[in-house]
């Protein structure tokens, strides 16, 4: 089993920036891909970022160009860096890593960090 836990999230004011930071442990076999989706409230969830391991990244369009995604194989970790934050980007936001075993793939989620963007 692997565990996934999130920090970072937290309150802002528009135009600001926080951090989020994701680390998987337990029985990890070999990692693939990491990255975040969010949820806002009375939304589905949609995909932030993600990120291969060879660190290729794929963002969504409404985040591109104030968010980046970034990842350390060692630590078995991903990063979201978010720039210019706007209040549309209030969600909880919520890691996923996938956790690839021969040629079968597992995707595990984290419990979710609040992201507010708010005067």
């Amino acid at each position: 089993q692997v565990q996934v836990g999130e920090s970072g999230g937290g309150l802002v004011q528009p135009g600001g920036s926080l951090r989020l930071s994701c680390a998987a442990s337990g029985s990890i076999a070999s990692i693939d891909a990491m990255g975040w989706y969010r949820q806002a409230p009375g939304k589905q969830r949609e995909l932030v970022a993600v990120i291969t391991r060879a660190g290729s990244p794929t963002y969504a369009d409404s985040v591109k160009g104030r968010f980046t995604i970034s990842r350390d194989n060692a630590k078995s970790t991903v990063y979201l860096q978010m720039n210019s934050l706007k209040p549309e980007d209030t969600a909880v936001y919520y890691c996923l890593v996938d956790d690839q075993i021969k040629i079968a793939t597992r995707r595990y989620w984290g419990q979710g960090t609040q992201v507010t963007v708010s005067l």
